[in-house]
């Protein structure tokens, strides 16, 4: 058991006997009465979010969870299929809930798997990735006076807005939890 106010993002809570991510944690003290956390959770078995209001003093059961290095292998249309890296066992994580992830995973990388009991239930992603631009249009010249932007591919698919000199065939940082771009990398 743990204080709701001890709670913070990216913590695992099981809530009515199913395991919850913590997406977003804001704490409230208001000038009367008790203090209080604002969660925003995901649901890691049906990917519904929820969300709850907590006194600080109440206890919340963390879910008993593991992590594992896995390599990526592919993604058929239902299902990410991954490679458990210590015993080369593999399993799939399906689809749903997990949608937006496709566009960050690279195949052949080794991603952090969260288990609970036996079953897959999250994909750890870093929080800044670099990637490939595969697709990218010339930006206008003299075009700079703000901060103009142009929609880039990169090698995932995802489309990203980034400055005007990024060309095609140069690597980017991403932030994945915003899908911003962050930096061009120079290798």
């Amino acid at each position: 058991m743990i204080k709701a106010g001890a709670i913070d993002k990216g913590m695992f809570l099981l809530i009515k006997n199913e395991p919850h991510l913590v997406v977003e944690r804001e704490f409230v003290n208001p000038g009367k009465g008790s203090a209080f956390a604002r969660l925003k959770l995901k649901n890691l078995i049906t990917g519904q979010v929820l969300r709850e209001t907590m006194k600080t003093q109440d206890n919340v059961e963390e879910a008993a969870v593991s992590e594992k290095s896995c390599q990526y292998l592919y993604a058929d249309g239902e299902s990410y299929h991954f490679m458990e890296n210590s015993t080369c066992e593999q399993f799939t994580v399906p689809f749903t809930g997990f949608e937006e992830i496709k566009f960050f995973m690279i195949e052949g990388d080794t991603y952090k798997v969260v288990i609970w009991g036996e079953k897959p239930i999250d994909v750890k992603l870093p929080a800044k990735m670099v990637y490939t631009v595969t697709q990218a249009s010339e930006g206008v010249k003299g075009d700079t006076v703000t901060k103009t932007t142009k929609p880039v591919t990169i090698e995932t698919g995802l489309v990203v807005r980034v400055p005007l000199f990024i060309k095609e065939g140069e690597r980017v940082m991403i932030n994945t939890e915003t899908k911003e771009y962050v930096e061009r990398v120079n290798n």
